[in-house]
């Protein structure tokens, strides 16, 4: 391809995956594209291990890491859980007791909800430690998922001859990046799984594409197949970022009880919830999600202690727990896309699908316009 993307990288297609799987990443990368490992929910050893096993796997071919470096948290790394409200811990436990699931002793309560948070790190602090960790690895790309990365860590990624990016909802954001030194803007519209604004990524990209020019911009949210990477192209993309249609296939992290409810779920499905994090986040409806809407459901914590919450006083019981009760609380990041994720599929097979559908569309549009 004539792309700027690809030619930055040495890549054969601009499909950028972001993924917590190093599975989902070593396989986009060896299939043309390039996959980025998402660290929101490790820790700096984990990091170090993953990346050692992508080092070993992926044969040479160039990859990304995808951090949470927020500009407007505090450094909450101290917080413990024993901090947590008291009439929110009591709500979630209410609720886990009204449907049936069983607590866990106390002592052994405690143990695993700590346990569980060693893998919840999105301080400013804690990024930092595991971007030490992946300085001494081949990276190619660092992306910020929450806000303009620091200049001081831009100079120093272009030192070492790894590119940065940011991902954006907004004009504002993507032009904050620009300023900060980044070589690329991810223009994320409100289809897209995780955190997202409001705009809608047909209108997004484009304004985003005229706002930062001439700095080239992926578009993400809603992108599973190739009419989508087409549509991205023409609306002036050079590529695309996608994280939801990963989910599907066999090298996902999903658990089988996790994706077996992904498969089955339409696009309404994907709902819009502070639920989850504290900040606005598209995720798959579930109890707890449906829960906090109810009349006496207290207001949200904020980032990150929302979190916090479900992981220490519900994610530990629930998964401890089986049948139906149980699954009706699994819950997973997805976009809109969810509808159209109706059977599983392999990695390459996604990239290849997406490639011959992109061809078939480039054939449809010279046969309307030539």
């Amino acid at each position: 391809m004539n792309n700027r993307l690809c030619q930055m990288f040495g890549i054969e297609a601009p499909i950028f995956a972001f993924s917590h799987c190093r599975d989902v990443v070593v396989e986009v990368s060896k299939a043309g594209g390039l996959g980025v490992l998402g660290m929101a929910r490790a820790h700096a050893d984990r990091v170090e291990e993953d990346l050692r096993w992508i080092d070993a796997h992926i044969g040479g071919r160039p990859y990304g890491v995808d951090i949470l470096m927020p500009s407007t948290y505090e450094d909450v790394a101290q917080v413990d859980i024993d901090a947590l409200p008291p009439e929110h811990v009591a709500f979630v436990q209410q609720l886990l007791d009204e449907a049936g699931i069983p607590r866990l002793p106390p002592e052994q309560a405690d143990a695993a909800a700590r346990e569980l948070l060693k893998g919840l790190h999105i301080t400013p602090r804690e990024s930092l430690a595991m971007l030490e960790a992946c300085f001494r690895h081949p990276i190619k790309l660092i992306v910020n998922a929450l806000g303009s990365p620091p200049k001081a860590l831009v100079e120093r990624a272009h030192g070492l001859g790894i590119k940065v990016g940011a991902l954006a909802g907004k004009t504002e954001h993507a032009l904050k990046h620009r300023a900060a030194g980044c070589d690329l803007v991810v223009a994320v519209g409100t289809e897209a799984a995780g955190h997202t604004g409001n705009i809608s990524s047909m209108v997004l990209w484009p304004r985003i594409v005229d706002a930062v020019a001439p700095l080239p911009v992926l578009g993400g949210g809603g992108v599973g197949r190739g009419r989508q990477v087409a549509a991205a192209l023409a609306l002036g993309c050079e590529g695309v970022w996608c994280g939801s249609i990963w989910l599907k296939t066999v090298q996902s992290e999903l658990t089988p009880e996790i994706r077996a409810k992904l498969l089955k779920a339409g696009g309404d499905d994907a709902v819009l919830t502070k639920t989850v994090t504290g900040k606005q986040c598209r995720t798959l409806r579930n109890a707890f999600t449906d829960a906090w809407s109810r009349p006496g459901a207290p207001k949200t914590l904020p980032a990150p202690l929302q979190n916090m919450l479900w992981w220490a006083h519900g994610r530990t019981r629930v998964e401890r727990a089986h049948g139906p009760n149980a699954e009706a609380f699994l819950t997973y990041p997805v976009g809109q896309l969810v509808g159209d994720m109706n059977e599983e599929s392999s990695v390459r097979q996604v990239v290849q699908d997406m490639l011959v559908e992109l061809a078939e569309s480039k054939e449809r549009l010279d046969r309307m316009l030539g």
